[in-house]
């Protein structure tokens, strides 16, 4: 990638060096290879270690397992089908996308955006996206497979380089994934590790699932200046001068609109809110069948939460066909179909890379790797025996070091929980602190990390546009975000600390 020939600022030289780097690696699918083989590897040579570190889950010494054993490599080869379409990321994806290439090949969302942009000045597009991408948490991982591409076609139609929109919405979605203030499934599953781990020193205590929904909605506006700043100051002037040559053919393109658009838009606008509105009538009721069993909307076991994906597919999907056959776009319920198809095509590149992601990080979670690190890291900083404010300020880098090899929020916090909580209320630093700190440090690093699975998909994205787009390129846009928001986010937690200010409900900063 080709960035400002002239006098090129301290940072656009790091980050190029850092991009040039990375950019020579092997192909993302052929990394998640070799990383299951050195995972194999490591799982036979530490399998005959000792360890004395108790693992929270079982409450017994952590064991590594070793992968290389013939029982072992027969269960990964006979369950290797099984761990490709096991795969979370890749239903979410294509299911999703299904709906989406309706919706997108009809011109609904074509006609959406039109509409949009006319009337979202151009000074605010920046913390608009930024905004919209960190509001999509509520919907799972929505952000990923809509609000990212599309904030692409935004600043392209806009003039503005479409990886620095890509860039804003992955910050958004992934990078400031702790700081929403719209109450999600994410703060309940949270708060059950947070509660049984605190409940090692205390039995009777009880953590509100929304203790930390004030500061997150504070760090809300604080992401979105932040990632605003750095978006329009860093990224965007260094790809000021990155040309444009991947095939663009196919985006929308923003013409005037015509009467006929703007009827087939109303249309399918109102059946999409007719939708919406079907959708919270049949979950209004306590007794509705899309709660959870504790009747909460937002609980992850809720039906509600576990339909999102299938949602966003009929809510796109449904328009989208009436759109399209509104305006001529479809003739046929073929022309539909093809939509379809066109979709699952431009996805081809991401299903190879899910298909050695997903082996990767099935290895990575039989063998205890993982677990080993986090463990033995939350062990180290406990027997430091730091000051307060130096323990948070540990938990927060420690955790965002952990999450560039462990990407699930729960599966981290049910390992390091049971660990910083107990230790940290033994300082007479409350469980709705510790969980504050964690947030801060599982959302910063999950931008810049290769493993996460939904980072070669938003390579994918970038590579429309920019065809040598490589893990180099995207790690070295996502950077300073990542240590912007690792350290200003941090400094904010200290500051929010300082005053006072209530974390949430029911909560508290000492035990």
């Amino acid at each position: 990638m080709n960035v400002a020939k002239q006098k090129p600022r301290l940072i656009d030289r790091f980050l190029n060096s850092i991009e040039r780097v990375g950019n020579t690696l092997p192909d993302p699918a052929i990394i998640f290879l070799f990383a299951m083989i050195i995972i194999w590897l490591l799982s036979a040579l530490f399998s005959q270690v000792s360890f004395e570190a108790i693992d929270p889950r079982t409450g017994e010494a952590i064991i590594v397992h070793n992968l290389l054993t013939g029982d072992a490599l027969a269960n990964f080869l006979s369950g290797m089908v099984k761990t490709f379409t096991g795969f979370a990321p890749l239903g979410v994806v294509l299911v999703a996308m299904l709906g989406v290439g309706v919706a997108e090949h009809s011109g609904f969302i074509n006609t959406g955006l039109k509409i949009m942009l006319k009337r979202t000045p151009k000074a605010l597009l920046t913390p608009s996206i930024i905004l919209i991408a960190i509001v999509s948490h509520t919907a799972t991982d929505a952000g990923y497979v809509l609000v990212i591409p599309l904030a692409g076609v935004i600043f392209f139609a806009m003039g503005r380089h479409p990886l620095v929109g890509i860039a804003a919405a992955f910050a958004g979605v992934s990078g400031g994934f702790s700081a929403n203030f719209i109450p999600s499934g994410i703060d309940p599953l949270l708060q059950s590790f947070t509660q049984s781990a605190a409940q090692i020193i205390d039995p009777e205590i009880i953590v509100n699932p929304l203790n930390n929904w004030f500061f997150t909605s504070a760090s809300s506006l604080f992401i979105v200046l932040l990632g605003w700043y750095i978006t329009d100051k860093i990224i965007e002037p260094r790809l000021k001068d990155t040309p444009i040559d991947g095939d663009t053919s196919d985006l929308p393109q923003f013409d005037e609109i015509t009467s006929k658009e703007r009827k087939g838009f109303f249309l399918a606008s109102v059946v999409m809110l007719a939708g919406i509105a079907l959708l919270t009538w049949a979950s209004w009721s306590a007794s509705s069948p899309l709660r959870g069993p504790s009747g909460s909307l937002a609980d992850f076991k809720a039906p509600l939460m576990q339909s999102i994906v299938p949602l966003i597919f009929l809510l796109f999907w449904i328009p989208g066909a009436v759109y399209g056959f509104s305006v001529g776009t479809f003739k046929t319920s073929k022309d539909m179909i093809d939509s379809m198809s066109k979709s699952m095509g431009s996805m081809s590149y991401y299903i190879v890379m899910a298909f050695f992601c997903s082996l990767f990080i099935a290895a990575f979670s039989q063998s205890n790797l993982g677990a080993l690190l986090a463990i033995e890291g939350a062990q180290v900083l406990k027997t430091l025996a730091l000051p307060s404010s130096v323990t948070i300020v540990g938990i927060i880098f420690l955790t965002g070091f952990v999450n560039l090899f462990v990407g699930s929020s729960s599966a981290k916090w049910a390992l390091l929980g049971p660990v910083f909580v107990p230790m940290l209320m033994q300082l007479g630093i409350s469980p709705d602190l510790t969980q504050a700190a964690y947030r801060i440090g599982d959302s910063s690093s999950n931008i810049i990390t290769p493993l996460m699975p939904y980072f070669p998909l938003v390579v994918v994205y970038c590579q429309k546009y920019v065809k040598d787009t490589g893990i180099g390129t995207l790690i070295s846009l996502m950077l300073p975000f990542a240590l912007a928001f690792m350290i200003c986010w941090t400094l904010f937690l200290l500051a929010y600390w300082g005053l006072g200010i209530p974390l949430g409900l029911q909560s508290s900063y000492s035990y």
